[in-house]
């Protein structure tokens, strides 16, 4: 029978190190998940325990337990392999940017505001390119000198406009609470 996957033993100042990181609520999901995995381990609990309360396969964590004993805390760190960014031409650029700066409603459509995913979208759909993710979209518009608000700025200005305006009637509202009701006697 095979033994059960565990971590290697670890030292005091990695268990610290990897409390840290299972504590700390800012970061990547997936080094947190991992390090809870090897955490776990470390403390006795066997893989198919720990999957579950991971809710992840026993495969993936002894995956992780054993990448962890290999190669220490660089293998819960998330390698993400991004691929070469797309090259557009001069004249996708120059299409993007004219779109970008235009109105939807230009364009027949029954929006107010340009989005990225409804930018790309119609980029698409025109045929200006083949394919763009959001964020080589924002990062081409960026490049190309034109901002776009995210959708903290967005929702700024709606909340101002709408501080801005006063419901009907709401005057009379406001007057009759001002002043106090008549006392009886």
């Amino acid at each position: 029978m095979a033994q059960p996957v565990q971590v290697r033993p670890i030292s005091s100042d990695e268990g610290n190190r990897l409390l840290r990181i299972v504590r700390r609520s800012s970061g990547s999901v997936v080094t947190w998940r991992r390090a809870q995995m090897v955490l776990l381990s470390a403390q006795g609990m066997p893989v198919p325990q720990i999957a579950e309360v991971t809710f992840s396969s026993p495969d993936r964590v002894r995956d992780v337990i054993h990448n962890f004993t290999a190669d220490g805390f660089d293998s819960l760190y998330p390698r993400y392999a991004g691929g070469r960014p797309p090259k557009f031409t001069v004249d996708q650029r120059a299409e993007i940017r004219k779109a970008a700066l235009s109105r939807p409603a230009d364009h027949g459509l029954p929006f107010s505001v340009w989005s990225l995913s409804k930018l790309a979208d119609f980029l698409v759909a025109e045929g200006v390119v083949d394919d763009i993710s959001h964020e080589g979209l924002r990062t081409l518009l960026r490049e190309e000198g034109v901002s776009f608000p995210s959708r903290e700025d967005l929702e700024d200005q709606h909340r101002s406009r709408l501080r801005g305006q006063e419901e009907p009637g709401a005057g009379a509202l406001r007057d009759r609470r001002r002043t106090p009701p008549a006392r009886r006697r």
